[in-house]
């Protein structure tokens, strides 16, 4: 057995597992949660079962009742409605019934059943694949239509309030203690003449056109499991960010993330553009389930979801740019610049291409 994290030993007793742990190792690429999966003997000789063991982060997520509150409800409703193993992430909850536990340092863990003969992928390489995934989000969002209350809490306060993000890059402008806005003009601007972005899903649902519902709020490709053999999309899973929201969010980030094959800090823009066979799989998949609860206005604003998401994700590179790389890791020279030049391009390539892309999805 590799070794051992520390608390593990101190927690795994506390959840309904079965015997002693015969492997410990770091699972998955995540870069929020430490995350373990453990391998279990059932009895001598027996076979074998495995447990994914998670050490929350805190500093990303204070609210930790909040959260765990958010996931055991989402996760014992999907269970529910869906007698079908493997198509749902399963919590599992701590002997006495709590859904985490602390170690002697504070620290707290929770524990997910391991999901057997699954992968994920980063990229949509095939078509199949992105409608796949992105049927798998249309469904997660029409299975958590009829959570019961109460209103799940909101454990990233103002996730999408993208006017509110745009206030903070307008202060992060003003003040510029990095001395860096003049070395990102172009950006500057682009971001100054796209500000009625902003509005373009949050008007309408202010103006009761649709209502709030829930989301995942971070769709993305990596965030579905795949059937290793199959390539079929079996669960979402990474669960944290599902609150009250607008459904298109999730739609906007498939489109962000899957809608073409650039990397997110590509320094070569010309790359940036929409695939739209690709995009037409993602609203094949995403309306096969979702468009049962979608309104029509709201299937009208797929596009536009897409631009508004890749904007504030440029958005908040460019802030943090501006901030001194305070927020998102960076890994070079002007990093955060790169990724916002590829979010805004994506914009761009949206905007140009706006009626061919738009008919193409009313096709769908």
């Amino acid at each position: 057995m590799t070794e051992v994290p520390a608390g593990f030993s101190e927690v795994v007793g506390e959840f309904p597992v079965p015997g002693e742990p015969v492997e410990v190792v770091a699972w998955g690429g995540g870069h929020i949660h430490d995350t373990f999966r453990a391998l279990y003997r059932l009895s001598p000789g027996g076979g074998m079962a495995a447990f994914v063991h998670q050490r929350v982060n805190e500093d990303v997520f204070p609210d930790l009742d909040g959260l765990m509150d958010n996931l055991a409800r989402v996760t014992a409703h999907l269970c529910k409605g869906d007698p079908r193993p493997r198509r749902a992430l399963e919590l599992m909850p701590a002997t006495d019934g709590r859904p985490y536990v602390r170690d002697s340092a504070g620290r707290a863990w929770r524990t997910f059943p391991f999901v057997p003969f699954t992968t994920t992928q980063e990229e949509a390489s095939t078509l199949e694949l992105a409608e796949s995934a992105a049927r798998a989000f249309g469904a997660f969002q029409k299975a958590v239509v009829d959570l019961p209350g109460p209103r799940l809490h909101e454990v990233i306060p103002g996730f999408h309030d993208t006017p509110s993000r745009f206030e903070t890059f307008r202060r992060a402008l003003a003040g510029d203690r990095q001395r860096r806005a003049a070395d990102c003009r172009p950006e500057v601007d682009f971001a100054l003449a796209h500000e009625d972005l902003c509005q373009v899903l949050l008007g309408p649902h202010r103006d009761g056109v649709f209502p709030e519902r829930l989301a995942h709020n971070d769709a993305k490709l990596n965030n579905v499991l795949l059937d290793s053999d199959s390539g079929e999309a079996m669960c979402v899973v990474d669960l944290d960010t599902v609150m009250p929201a607008l459904s298109l969010y999730d739609f906007g980030d498939l489109v962000r993330t899957a809608s073409h094959h650039a990397a997110e800090d590509t320094t070569v823009l010309s790359e940036v553009r929409v695939d739209a066979e690709l995009l037409v799989a993602l609203g094949r998949g995403y309306l096969a389930e979702a468009g049962e609860f979608l309104t029509d206005a709201e299937k009208e604003l797929l596009l536009d979801a897409g631009r508004l998401i890749a904007f504030e994700t440029g958005l908040r590179f460019l802030t943090d740019h501006l901030q001194g790389d305070t927020y998102f890791k960076v890994h070079r020279p002007n990093h955060n610049l790169h990724r916002c030049r590829t979010q805004f391009a994506l914009v761009a390539d949206l905007e140009a291409r706006d009626q061919e892309l738009r008919t193409l999805l009313e096709k769908v």
